[in-house]
C-alpha cells in the first residue's frame, strides 16, 4: 500500500509550481544547448517529479492520470521542454513497471531513475540464445541525455516466423546518442536519436509489444496496482496533455503580463486593455483553454476509473482516449496562436516566452501520436462502425 508519506496531488501540483522560476531562469539556455539544464534536472528530482509512476515498493508515488496532467501543467506554464520530458519520463517509467519483477529491481535500483523511450519499431531485433540481439536507430528520444535506460521497440524476426514487434529495455550506456536535435520548436527537449549496435537484450527484458499495447502486465507485483491495471495508449494519452495545457496557461500568463505597459502601434490606442478587439481575443482564448480543460479531465477520468475498477477497455474507449487527447492538443494550440498574434512585433525576440511557447505548441501538433486530425479521424472511424486502421489504441 502507499506509504503515508506519499505527497498528496496538491502538494505535488504545489512543488511543480515552485519550479518556475527555475525553469524560466533556464529555458533560454536550454534552447540554445537543446537539452534540459542540469539543474532544472536537479530541481525536478529534488521535488519528487521523477517518482510519479514508479512503484510505491521502491519509493514511488504512483500517481494517478489526473495528477500527472497537473502536475505537467505546471511545470509547462514554466517551460514546455521540461513538462514534456518529465512526461516522456512518466510514460516510459510506466511502461517498466510492466516487465517482471526482477527487471524492475535491477531499473529501479536507481534512486529517481529516469527512463526514456519511444513505440516506433524503426530497429530489427534477431533471437540468440538468452534473448535478443538489437539492431536500429530511433528518433526523436526526448531527454535521452539525462536517463538512465531507454524502452526501446524493434521488429523481431527469427528464422521460420513471422516477424513481430517487441518492447524491451535497455542501459544508456548500450547506447550511442547521436546529437541531431536541430528544431524550432521543444528544442530544449534534447530529442536526439539513439543508434543500437549489436546490442543484446536479456529476455527477461523483452516483451510483446501488442501484449503490452493490451495492459497485459508480465510484474506479478503490480498486477493489482490500478495505475498499471490499464493500457498503454491511453497511459500514454493520458500523461501528454499536461504539456499543451501549461503552455496555454502560460501564454495566457505572458499576454497578460506585458499587457499594461503595450499600446497599439499606429492606433489611438494608448493601451492594448482598452481595445474591444484585445476583450474578444482574450475571452476566445481563455474559452478554448477552458474547453482543452474539459477533455483532459474527461481523458484521466476515463484512465483512472479503468484503472480502479480493473474493466477491460472497449476500442470506442480506447480511441476515444485519443480524441480527447487530440482536441487538447488541437485547442491548446489555438488557444496560443491567439494570444500570440495578439501580443505584436516586440513578441518576437527570444527573450519573451510567448513566441517560445508558439513554436514548442505548434512542435506538438505535429507529433504522430497527437496529432489532432489524426485522433480526430481514427474517432469518426469508430463512430462510423469502421475497424481501426491502428495497432495503436
Amino acid at each position: 500500500m502507499p506509504s503515508t508519506d506519499t505527497p498528496t496531488r496538491e502538494q505535488l501540483v504545489r512543488r511543480a509550481s515552485e519550479l518556475a522560476p527555475t525553469l524560466q531562469k533556464h529555458a533560454l539556455w536550454a534552447e540554445e544547448n537543446r537539452r534540459l539544464h542540469d539543474e532544472t534536472i536537479e530541481a525536478l528530482t529534488d521535488a519528487g517529479m521523477f517518482k510519479l509512476r514508479s512503484p510505491v515498493r521502491y519509493g514511488g508515488y504512483e500517481a494517478d492520470t489526473r495528477t500527472l496532467a497537473e502536475v505537467a501543467a505546471a511545470l509547462g506554464a514554466g517551460d514546455g521542454s521540461t513538462a514534456w520530458v518529465t512526461s516522456v519520463y512518466w510514460i516510459a517509467t510506466w511502461g517498466a513497471a510492466a516487465f517482471p519483477d526482477e527487471v524492475q529491481d535491477e531499473v529501479f535500483a536507481t534512486p529517481d531513475v529516469r527512463v526514456c523511450g519511444t513505440l516506433s519499431p524503426s530497429a530489427m531485433a534477431a533471437p540468440v540464445e538468452g534473448g535478443v540481439v538489437v539492431n536500429g536507430r530511433w528518433a526523436f528520444i526526448s531527454g535521452a541525455a539525462h536517463a538512465h535506460w531507454q524502452m526501446i521497440v524493434a521488429v523481431l524476426v527469427g528464422e521460420g516466423s513471422e516477424p513481430y514487434p517487441i518492447i524491451g529495455l535497455v542501459p544508456m550506456s548500450d547506447l550511442r546518442i547521436v546529437d541531431d536535435w536541430n528544431t524550432s520548436g521543444l528544442k530544449g527537449t534534447g530529442s536526439v536519436s539513439t543508434v543500437a549496435a549489436d546490442v543484446f537484450v536479456p529476455a527477461a527484458r523483452v516483451l510483446p509489444l501488442p501484449v503490452v499495447l493490451q495492459g497485459q502486465l508480465a510484474s506479478r507485483l503490480n498486477a493489482e496496482r490500478p495505475i498499471y491495471r490499464s493500457s498503454l495508449l491511453p497511459v500514454a494519452s493520458a500523461s501528454s496533455i499536461g504539456t499543451v495545457l501549461g503552455l496555454a496557461r502560460g501564454a495566457r500568463d505572458a499576454f497578460f503580463e506585458r499587457l499594461p505597459h503595450r499600446k497599439i502601434t499606429y492606433t489611438d490606442y494608448t493601451s492594448q486593455a482598452e481595445a474591444p478587439l484585445t476583450h474578444l481575443q482574450v475571452a476566445e482564448a481563455t474559452m478554448k483553454i477552458d474547453q482543452a480543460e474539459f477533455h483532459a479531465r474527461r481523458l484521466t477520468e476515463l484512465v483512472d476509473r479503468k484503472g480502479e475498477d480493473a474493466t477491460p477497455w472497449t476500442v470506442e474507449e480506447r480511441v476515444k482516449a485519443r480524441a480527447d487527447m487530440g482536441m487538447v492538443v488541437r485547442l491548446g494550440k489555438e488557444a496560443v496562436d491567439i494570444l500570440a498574434a495578439a501580443s505584436g512585433g516586440s513578441s518576437i525576440y527570444s527573450d519573451q516566452p510567448i513566441q517560445r511557447i508558439a513554436r514548442d505548441v505548434q512542435a506538438i501538433n505535429l507529433h504522430a501520436l497527437m496529432h489532432p486530425d489524426t485522433n480526430a479521424e481514427l474517432y469518426g472511424r469508430i463512430l462510423c462502425g469502421q475497424a481501426p486502421n491502428t495497432l495503436y489504441l
